[in-house]
């Protein structure tokens, strides 16, 4: 069976936002059997030694597939896919298709959107107000792409949901309490239609289940 390593306890503005929700939605859709193994990241388990042994960089998401060892959520994410013969297409062009997707929300969509959620927590430091305007455009510019590349799609990598969904999805979770996704109506339509997706509300159940939070407290 599957172990997936994850967050139990942590920070109150940490809770809902880890990357593992990425790998459990991906699971949560295929149906593959797993257990989640939470982690107390207050108490600093990610440090332990034990932990060290199963994650070299002691981060999570990782998956312990019967001694096969994958960290990385996209990494993850495209293993279960492969794995369960779903969220993938079948042919090599599809799911090349679908790894430029994934590569796209996490090196390119993903990283202006974070540095700005660090910023808007406080964590900014001298020139914040300056660096976010330029990350505010940075990302804008991928949203530009995005708009573009939703018109007339339902998905952003195929006709059907893929695990590059997954991805974009959790990326673009961290424009938080902002407004900029506003201006993007496809884009903002495409959020809200993946985090409609029932594996998803489960996910977010299971993770209020396990802070012991109401689901409404994980954004």
């Amino acid at each position: 069976m599957i172990t997936l390593y994850g967050f139990g306890r942590v920070y109150p503005e940490m809770l809902g936002h880890g990357r593992d929700l990425r790998a459990q939605w991906a699971l949560e859709e295929v149906g593959l059997p797993y257990r989640f193994r939470a982690l107390d990241f207050v108490a600093g388990e990610l440090d332990s030694p034990t932990y060290s042994q199963v994650s070299i960089f002691r981060q999570v998401p990782v998956i312990d597939d019967d001694d096969v060892i994958v960290a990385e959520s996209g990494a993850i994410v495209l293993y279960l896919a492969e794995k369960a013969g779903k969220l993938i297409p079948t042919d090599f062009i599809g799911r090349m298709e679908v790894v430029q997707w994934c590569f796209a929300a996490l090196a390119t969509v993903e990283r202006p959107l974070s540095q700005i959620d660090g910023i808007d927590a406080g964590m900014g430091g001298v020139g914040a107000f300056e660096r976010r305007a330029i990350l505010v455009g940075e990302a804008c510019r991928w949203f530009d792409g995005l708009e573009r590349r939703l018109e007339g799609r339902e998905w952003i990598a195929s006709e059907m949901f893929t695990v590059a969904d997954i991805l974009l999805a959790t990326a673009l979770r961290e424009v938080g309490k902002t407004d900029l996704l506003e201006p993007y109506p496809r884009l903002g339509a495409y959020y809200a239609r993946a985090l409609a997706r029932p594996a998803w509300q489960r996910t977010r159940s299971l993770c209020a289940e396990r802070n012991g939070v109401a689901v409404a407290d994980i954004l």
